[in-house]
């Protein structure tokens, strides 16, 4: 079974678009649930006398390698680790950021984006309630975004089913026994407001009504308080990206069902199935015998005169399928630019530059995400809220205090992927104490690639620091009486030296 074959028994809302149909079973692959329609586990191999072809099977294994790829990248462009620095004119406005930054989880809510958008798009909402802002993520194929000439959005319209119960549950009163009757959800963000209509029957041709209660006063922003990200995709016209995994679906399919026959296959090792002679029966089981399962337990009663032997695989034939497997993995690595190293041929531990190469198509992943949600999406943000300072009263709240902010010169820095180990930081020094020295490397660039290299935050603080520390008479000296001691300490030692060899000649 290949995907083609696969997504058209992923249970979908048939009301929906096309688009949002596809972006939907794109989703049961990322959330590992694309197998569950399928009728029967991959275990029964017989309904009724019937054989159940493996298409109709469930897998007994599932490699989820599509999500983990998509996992990792995020990891690696919004990990702990790996936040990158805001840099603005402002100082004010790079500390007020920073602090929304870890008021609203933003770390958080940009892996879960690239989760999310790895289908082909993302969409974050930024909201305020009395002035403090909350960002979250929205689920994409509910949402239809209308562009202008300039790919700004004019207006997000968010439309999907939900259940009689969860129309009661929001507050709405419904007639008796509709608990399970579909009914439409519609919000729309403009510009100037954001309208929330009443929910209505799926089934009704009537236009539907807004909610005056729900859906509040004007806003007034003069812009649509989304961010949309195209995922691996510049803006354009086009909502969605391509998705990030969906070439490599067809070949996890292959491998998740080799897997489940490989694991079918040593079962059948362990418990083989037995064929004796006997009076009264059939190579298909049928008449008075049992249906096949499989094992001695449910042996195949055969015609008499005939031979009675163990029906059981070859040893050797599991090894096979485990090394196709292994090349299936590869090749989907392969295809999604994931991390195809075995941590368990990992001896010792690795400089950061040999991570690096070692993890080279992940990077290139995620070097791809750091400009799609990077440079895109999270820059995007930024400017949005500075927006939000400006179109709100008084502006928005930071730690207790109401400020607005200005969005000049906004710009991320990004950290290494993998940090530099002290051997390289080691190295690094010397090299660039002997560049200075030799006349080919000022000090703030060799300070600069220095705080680069081992992840400061902000390389042009460090040098204001080390100037700072190179006019402080104070320090100055205490430096100098250091090296005034180290040179002695040398001095001595090399006495020691000569003398001992000395007394040996």
């Amino acid at each position: 079974m290949d995907w083609q074959e696969l997504q058209e028994t992923i249970l979908v809302p048939q009301q929906v678009s096309a688009r949002a149909q596809r972006l939907l079973r794109l989703s049961a692959v990322r959330d590992g649930t694309m197998y569950d329609a399928l009728p029967y586990p991959f275990s029964k191999e017989w309904n009724n006398d019937e054989y159940i072809p493996l298409s109709q099977r469930r897998p007994s294994v599932r490699s989820h390698l599509c999500t983990v790829v998509v996992e990792d990248a995020a990891s690696l462009t919004f990990g702990e680790t790996h936040w990158p620095t805001l840099k603005c004119d402002s100082p004010d406005t790079a500390e007020a950021l920073s602090s929304i930054t870890r008021e609203c989880q933003l770390p958080a809510v940009l892996m879960e984006a690239v989760l999310k958008g790895s289908i082909g798009s993302a969409a974050l909402l930024v909201e305020a309630v009395d002035g403090a802002l909350s960002v979250s993520v929205l689920d994409t194929p509910y949402l239809e975004p209308e562009l202008d000439a300039k790919g700004d959005l004019v207006q997000v319209v968010s439309q999907y089913l939900i259940k009689g119960r969860q129309v009661r549950a929001l507050g709405y009163a419904i007639p008796e026994g509709s608990d399970a009757v579909d009914y439409w959800y519609r919000r729309e963000w403009t510009r100037t407001e954001s309208r929330v209509y009443k929910p209505w029957l799926a089934t009704s041709d009537a236009d539907p009504e807004v909610d005056t209660e729900r859906s509040g006063p004007p806003h007034g922003l003069g812009f649509v308080p989304i961010v949309w990200v195209r995922n691996l995709a510049p803006p354009g016209q086009d909502p969605d990206g391509p998705c990030t995994f969906e070439r490599a679906i067809d070949t996890v399919i292959e491998g998740d069902y080799q897997l489940s026959q490989v694991g079918r296959g040593l079962k059948y090792c362990s418990d083989p199935k037995l064929v004796i002679t006997g009076v009264g029966g059939d190579p298909a089981g049928g008449g008075d015998a049992p249906a096949s399962e499989g094992g001695s337990a449910t042996a195949i009663v055969l015609p008499e005169k005939a031979s009675a032997k163990m029906l059981e695989i070859n040893g050797s034939s599991a090894g096979t399928v485990m090394e196709y497997w292994r090349e299936l993995r590869a090749l989907v690595l392969e295809i999604l630019h994931g991390n195809r190293a075995h941590a368990d041929k990992i001896s010792a531990a690795q400089s950061g530059r040999a991570m690096e190469m070692m993890c080279q198509s992940l990077v290139w992943l995620a070097d791809r995400m750091r400009l799609s949600y990077g440079e895109g999406a999270l820059l995007s943000l930024y400017r949005m809220i500075c927006d939000f300072s400006l179109a709100i009263e008084g502006g928005i709240q930071v730690d207790g205090e109401r400020v607005t902010l200005d969005d000049a010169g906004l710009a991320l820095e990004w950290p290494p992927y993998f940090s530099a180990t002290d051997g390289e930081i080691l190295q690094l020094s010397q090299a660039l104490v002997t560049a200075v020295k030799g006349g080919i490397l000022s000090n703030e660039s060799a300070c600069s690639i220095f705080a680069a290299k081992t992840g400061c935050a902000d390389p042009a603080t460090e040098w204001e620091r080390v100037q700072a520390e190179l006019q402080d008479p104070t320090i100055q000296a205490a430096r100098n009486a250091d090296a005034a001691a180290t040179k002695a300490v040398r001095a001595a030692a090399g006495v020691g030296k000569t003398e001992t060899h000395q007394v040996t000649a």
